[in-house]
Order: C-alpha cells, then structure tokens, then sequence
C-alpha cells in the first residue's frame, strides 16, 4: 500500500494570497515548502482512492478510469472545490463515499455529474478494490469522516483530517486496531485557545494516544510553518511534518 500526500495545505494554502511571513516567503520562491489543498492518493495493487477533492486539477491530474474511488472526509470548499469541475467529464461514473452530511456543498446533489454519492455509517466498512475502508467520526464544524485503510492481513493506515481532539469511539477503535500509520490534522501551533483544528500539542497528544508505528501531521496551516521556521520544535524519529507530494510504503509482513 502506497500512500502519496497530493497536498497538505489548511485552508488558503501556503504561500497564503498576500501574506509576506518567512514562511510564505520561502514558498513563493521554493515550490517545495508550497502546500496545496489537503489531500491523498492510496494505492493498493490496481486500486486508487482519492482522499478529498480539494485539488483544483483533479480533471487533469486523472484520466477517466484512473480512480476506483474518492472518499470525502467533509463538505468544506477547500476539500471538495475541485468535484465542481470533474463532475461534468464524461467517461465512468466515479464513486464517492461521504459523511451523511445532507447539505453537502453548493449544488453538488443536485447535479453530480459522473459523481456518484454514496453515505456511510461510522464504523461500518465497505471495500474498494482490495482495500477495507473503515469511515470513523472526527470533531468539526460539519459531519466529518476520518478513514482507515486497510490491506487483508496487511498494513492499515489512518487519514484524520479535520478535526479537533479525537471522540472517544474514535480514539478507542484506533488504540483497538493499532494502525502502521497515521496522518492527522496539525492545522496551527500551540494555542491556549485553539481554533476549529487540532493545534500542534493536540495533534501530538492524539499521536501518543493512539501509538502508531508512524505518524505524519497534514492540513498545516502558513501559521504553523512560520513557527516551526522560527522554534525548530523537535518531534520524536516516528513523527514527520508531511509536504506535498511525499511517498510512504507499506509493505506486507514477511
């Protein structure tokens, strides 16, 4: 199973419109430290499962047939902006499975397109391809989607973005499963009031609750890179900040 971080921006993306921080000013000039909407390709075998729509390309990033399926972990503009062009090509139909969020975003029911929606239950697995994908509720401001992929006697992998701490049945079915890796929402640095987000302590503190082998921190936020330019927090050998277009494997047991 492979897993390749497309984009691991927050909202409004690093370099941020406007915005002259070290940060922002690094990104405008090194496209390395540049962070695109949030957002990941899992790949197993001959199965592609796009996470969030976010991506403003996805029309030409993908060729019809590319995608078994999309999983939406919410209905926010800057996980599902790139649907609204991707819904009018042509070709197959396109699954993509969801929170039962009945507001979804704009227009998207009413004319999906070559999208087909598909609700899910929390904690009720369905499989694409040779993947089991196990949905698990998060803590935001609309119905949100955390996913679990698994390969059958293989490695499984959290995606937990965006949230804000982690519910109890959530937080317990990880610890239960103990997953090979995880990315989770570090949207902001430590914060005696943080936002709608997990700030950098709260991530690390449901890192160490849940214990993965490894672990990578998403949806960063210009805020958080100009901290970390200026503090060089340590963070322990299993812990990574993901940037865009990063590769992990995971390998079967031998």
């Amino acid at each position: 199973m492979r897993i390749t971080f497309l984009g691991t921006g927050a909202a409004g993306g690093v370099p941020l419109y406007g915005c002259c921080c070290a940060a922002c000013s690094v990104a405008k000039t090194n496209a390395v430290f540049a962070r695109e909407p949030c957002s990941a390709l899992i790949e197993s075998g001959t199965t592609r499962i796009l996470i969030d729509g976010g991506l403003m390309d996805l029309h030409k990033r993908f060729a019809p047939g590319e995608l078994d399926a999309i999983v939406l972990t919410h209905f926010h503009p800057d996980h599902v902006q790139g649907l609204f062009h991707l819904r009018w090509g042509k070709g197959p139909s396109i699954p993509v499975f969801m929170p039962p969020d009945p507001d979804g975003c704009a227009d998207l029911f009413r004319h999906p397109g070559i999208l087909d929606f598909n609700p899910q239950k929390a904690f009720s697995a369905f499989e694409i391809g040779g993947l089991k994908v196990t949905p698990v509720p998060l803590i935001h401001s609309k119905p949100t989607f955390g996913y679990v992929f698994e390969v059958t006697g293989g490695p499984r992998f959290a995606y937990l973005t965006d949230t804000r701490g982690l519910p109890h049945d959530t937080q317990h079915f990880l610890q239960t499963m103990k997953p090979d890796g995880l990315a989770i929402d570090c949207s902001f640095p430590p914060s005696d009031q943080p936002k709608g987000h997990n700030d950098w302590t709260m991530a690390l503190n449901c890192i160490q609750a849940v214990d993965p082998a490894r672990a990578w921190l998403i949806h960063i936020s210009h805020e958080l890179d100009n901290w970390r330019q200026s503090t060089n927090p340590d963070l322990p050998n299993r812990i990574k900040v993901a940037q865009d277009g990063d590769r992990v494997d995971f390998t079967l047991p031998s």
